[in-house]
C-alpha cells in the first residue's frame, strides 16, 4: 500500500497533527485524527443509521475531525476522484 500524503492540519504543532492520505491503490481516504470522547461515541451508539444496529462495530473507530481539516479532505476527495478507480 502507498500512501499520498495530502496535508495536515496547520493549527497544531509538530506531534498529534490530524492528517490526511488518500490510497493509491484504492482511493480510499486515510484520515489520522483525534479520537471521540465516550460522550461522543455514545452519542454515536444512540443516533445509528437508519437501518443498522447500535453500537460500533470492533472494526470500526469514531473520529473527530476538526472543522479546519475541511479543505484538506475536500482536496483529499479531489485526489481521489481524480485516481478515477
Amino acid at each position: 500500500m502507498r500512501l499520498e500524503f495530502i496535508g495536515v492540519d496547520p493549527n497544531t504543532g509538530q506531534s498529534g497533527s490530524p492528517t490526511v492520505w488518500v490510497d493509491e491503490a484504492n482511493a480510499d481516504i486515510v484520515i489520522q485524527s483525534y479520537t471521540a470522547d465516550e460522550a461522543t461515541r455514545g452519542q454515536c451508539v444512540q443516533n445509528t443509521a437508519p437501518g443498522h444496529a447500535k453500537g460500533i462495530p470492533d472494526h470500526e473507530s469514531v473520529i473527530r475531525i476538526p472543522a479546519r481539516l475541511v479543505p484538506t479532505l475536500r482536496e483529499a476527495c479531489d485526489a481521489a476522484e481524480r485516481a478515477q478507480l
